[in-house]
């Protein structure tokens, strides 16, 4: 099976590892699930204090989703509902709501849906050579809704905008400027860095930094509910000639010439 979501554990800390390293960790369905599944694990588990997200190695944290699987699990209005509103929102929600504080360990590429997923860590560290991006309008598709009210948060509008509507990959400093990390530091030094920024949260007294979490979430504002007419414009995008000739681009490696159709 191509990648796996890892999970180890050492005394009150525990690490998930983001597995697929031919693919720069890009994540499959099979991740997405795992990835909720593991984190709902975790978050019930009494005896942690932190959970650090990573990618596996050092090229990348996620590269996004596998790509390669669209055409089988997200070709279709219908399938791209279930993909992105019950999987990869599954896992971002599962991450985000953690009991526990999370901190994400940023090596290398960190686009996409990795960046959706870091995004909902609670402390971000990164190394200075890491890479942040969502270039998805070179694909043709938009970010859903539940993704991108899971992002917009911390970000904000002028940010956002930025990052998905021109499409470029950030530097690390840059997105440091931006606020998107917690810390940036040597790429020698992040290990080091995670580490100890983990062994300070884990000293703290757990049940206080539940608590902190939960009275942050409920001071943040919440976006009216979407109506269904609404959500179901979010998957426009698989009807038209674009993101057709989107996918087809990535996957045969070369530039698409979009129609805007």
């Amino acid at each position: 099976m191509s990648g796996e979501i890892l999970v180890t554990r050492e005394a009150d800390v525990a690490t998930v590892t983001l597995s697929n390293p031919p693919k720069r960790n890009a994540l499959t369905v099979a991740m997405w699930r795992d990835l909720a599944t593991a984190m709902h694990r975790l978050s019930d588990d009494d005896a942690l204090r932190c959970v650090v997200l990573r990618g596996a190695g050092t090229e990348a944290f996620a590269a996004g989703a596998d790509i390669a699987e669209f055409a089988t699990e997200r070709n279709t209005v219908e399938q791209g509902k279930v993909y992105h509103r019950e999987l990869v929102f599954g896992a971002l929600r599962a991450v985000g709501e953690c009991r526990h504080p999370t901190v994400a360990m940023i090596h290398g590429a960190c686009a996409g849906g990795g960046l959706e997923l870091a995004c909902q860590c609670d402390l971000r560290i990164a190394g200075n050579s890491a890479r942040f991006g969502v270039p998805i309008n070179r694909l043709g598709f938009a970010v859903a809704y539940d993704e991108l009210a899971a992002l917009l948060p911390l970000i904000g509008r002028a940010a956002a905008l930025e990052i998905l509507v021109e499409g470029r990959m950030l530097g690390a400093d840059e997105a440091y400027a931006k606020g998107l990390l917690t810390r940036l530091v040597d790429d020698d030094g992040l290990a080091a860095e995670t580490a100890a920024t983990v062994r300070r949260i884990a000293d703290g007294a757990p049940l206080v930094a539940r608590w902190h979490k939960q009275f942050i979430r409920r001071l943040t504002p919440q976006p009216v509910p979407l109506s269904e007419a609404e959500i179901n414009a979010n998957f426009d995008y698989f009807n038209t000639e674009d993101y057709r000739i989107g996918y087809d681009a990535f996957m045969n490696k070369h530039r698409p010439r979009f129609v805007g159709r």
